[in-house]
């Protein structure tokens, strides 16, 4: 009776702040950002990108992503084996946001390997990161593999799982630009 009601009501409430979720965020995101994958694609490396003390776009950010969109660390444990952690875009700002903005933060992209069917697009990218945009070497370089989709008004990304080299598993040349 009176719980089930309160359920629906919850239920309602939620699917109502999702639906109004998804159009703001169709509605904010700039047409350059998402008239093709590739400009999805940098889009996400400049959201993320800045210098220490700059704060980050992070409603640029928001727009570029489906209201369900997962990102997925995968890093190696002390121990050896690797572990994943499963965020939101919202998680994910708040817990990348202040290391970004607070210490300086440049990724961009120096490979690509495109795969699609469709409306589906699958990208290996391969990143190099660096604390301010002139350093000499990067201090990070890894792989992120994103899952992209156009609804046949826009691009959106769907997913991002991301993996850093380290000393036991350094990126394969092929995989790297002349590779």
């Amino acid at each position: 009776g009176e719980v089930n009601a309160h359920m629906k009501a919850i239920f309602m409430w939620a699917f109502c702040l999702s639906t109004a979720l998804s159009i703001a965020q169709q509605s904010t995101a700039a047409a350059s950002d998402v008239e093709s994958a590739d400009a999805i694609i940098k889009a996400v490396y400049n959201v993320i990108s800045g210098p220490a003390g700059e704060k980050r776009n992070w409603d640029r950010m928001r727009s570029l992503f489906t209201e369900d969109a997962r990102m997925v660390a995968i890093n190696p444990t002390p121990a050896g084996p690797t572990r994943r952690r499963h965020m939101t875009v919202e998680d994910y700002i708040k817990l990348a946001g202040p290391n970004l903005e607070g210490q300086g933060f440049f990724e961009k992209e120096v490979a690509r390997r495109t795969e699609q069917f469709g409306s589906l697009v699958h990208v290996w990218s391969t990143y190099e990161a660096r604390a301010k945009a002139d350093d000499a070497k990067p201090m990070m370089r890894g792989i992120n593999s994103m899952q992209l989709w156009n609804d046949g008004k826009r691009w959106w990304v769907l997913s991002i799982v991301w993996q850093a080299e380290d000393p036991k598993n350094l990126l394969p040349d092929k995989y790297l630009k002349g590779g």
